[in-house]
């Protein structure tokens, strides 16, 4: 795979809806050729003290941040293929990419359900569940799989460094 956007979010609280912040890695013939990163403020909103303690967010860093859909009109442009992409790849999106595609699809579905924005059906594909393919044995977390792919995952649980993982995991594995 050459050419998807790699996602990661993270979320306030329990509520999938409830995201906080999002990373974006748009690659092009095998490079990164974008990046996007924004905070974003949850709904609900609310931050529990486990999710704080996973990423560092609270609601002191979100309080002025854009609600999802100012955030996610940023985001979608640089999703959108060209007319001749849509035919070779049958999608009017760069496919998405995600290490544990079932967290970051739901975050994803479950904003734009909050906010009553119609939902692409975007193709995601999933790095940990290939990884697990590749390694059957041992840990697949965000920061172990990176590793292996020559990725060095200092800042894990910052959605921007997290998509750049799995941008890597990406181009190593899918």
């Amino acid at each position: 795979m050459q050419d998807f956007a790699a996602i990661d979010f993270e979320t306030a609280n329990y509520a999938r809806s409830s995201v906080c912040s999002v990373g974006v890695i748009i690659v092009r013939g095998g490079e990164v050729v974008d990046k996007f990163y924004s905070l974003i403020k949850p709904e609900p909103e609310y931050y529990n003290y486990r999710c704080t303690q996973v990423h560092g967010l609270t609601a002191a860093d979100t309080d002025a941040a854009p609600v999802f859909p100012e955030v996610w009109a940023q985001i979608e442009p640089k999703l959108r293929l060209s007319a001749d992409e849509q035919k070779r790849l049958g999608s009017e999106y760069l496919p998405l990419v995600a290490h544990n595609k079932a967290f970051d699809e739901s975050c994803l579905k479950a904003v734009f359900r909050v906010y009553q924005m119609d939902y692409p059906d975007y193709p995601f594909f999933c790095t940990l569940v290939r990884s697990r393919k590749v390694w059957p044995q041992g840990h697949h977390n965000l920061d172990i799989i990176a590793a292996r792919c020559g990725y060095d995952l200092t800042r894990h649980h910052h959605a921007l460094a997290d998509a750049e993982a799995c941008a890597k995991i990406a181009l190593e594995i899918l």
